[in-house]
């Protein structure tokens, strides 16, 4: 019996290359065995929150993608950065300057954006050229006190035609120009994962996190002493395995024997 599996409550998922690779003409795919996975950990009982950097996209419009897929799915099982940036500014009564997605906008429509008091950045996909980056880094370079908000700092992710650039590789060119460090609110942030173990009400030994990005998804939820589980889908590689700073608490080859594991466990214990 694999260790990590033992005494698990909840269930964290990350999304993209666990559930499904983006990209394409039907905004991506399902990966095989994904959809009945997500099914037979509710049918367990298992507490599950689905924990994602997207930033794509609305929560709604997010929730209705993974529906269209044939995922059980609701906007409200979802924790993602972008409700928790809007969150964050108006506590703070920050004004931003947005470099994100179009489809990401309506997330911030009741924010007071008239003279930026801080800077914003997601995954803008082509939204980030060259004009636009730099605008960001004029209105975040005159500012007194420069405040720089990341909605995650993954450096790539894996769409149906290869890995894409993400929204870190933007945010550590912000912070190198400006000399200063943003505050992430996506993964790997502690206040991220914390926020989702309290929508589940379960402490961190109860719960297992399952993703694809050894650093952001495993290193992260370990940080917070929740268990993390590699899957060797989306952008895993094979160097992830012994990746000098994060070692995960297991590797499986998907999300579906991750579950399988996770049942067999539960299995024994009863």
């Amino acid at each position: 019996m694999a260790a990590w599996a033992s005494g698990v409550r909840a269930v964290l998922l990350d999304v993209s290359g666990v559930l499904y690779d983006s990209g394409g003409p039907g905004g991506g795919a399902a990966i095989p065995g994904s959809i009945e996975a997500v099914n037979r950990i509710r049918k367990a009982g298992l507490k599950l929150r689905f924990c994602t950097n997207e930033s794509q996209a609305t929560m709604a419009k997010f929730a209705h993608k993974l529906q269209k897929f044939g995922f059980n799915v609701s906007e409200d099982e979802v924790t993602a950065p972008g409700p928790a940036a809007r969150k964050l500014m108006l506590e703070q009564g920050l004004r931003p300057h947005l470099l994100v997605h179009d489809d990401l906008l309506p997330e911030f429509d009741s924010i007071d954006k008239s003279e930026p008091n801080c800077v914003v950045v997601g995954d803008a996909a082509e939204n980030f050229s060259y004009q636009n980056v730099n605008q960001a880094f004029q209105v975040l370079i005159g500012l007194e006190k420069p405040v720089l908000i990341s909605l995650g700092k993954g450096r790539y992710y894996k769409e149906t035609d290869g890995l894409m650039l993400d929204v870190g590789a933007y945010m550590k060119a912000l912070e190198y120009a400006c000399d200063v460090t943003a505050e992430v609110v996506g993964k790997p942030s502690k206040n991220f994962f914390m926020s989702a173990l309290a929508e589940l009400g379960v402490q961190p030994h109860e719960a297992v996190m399952v993703g694809d990005d050894v650093v952001n998804d495993i290193g992260g939820a370990q940080s917070c002493g929740i268990r993390g589980v590699l899957v060797r889908t989306g952008k895993y590689r094979p160097s992830d395995e012994s990746h000098p700073d994060v070692t995960a608490d297991g590797y499986v080859d998907n999300l579906a024997q991750a579950v399988d594991v996770l049942l067999a466990s539960r299995t024994t214990s009863q």
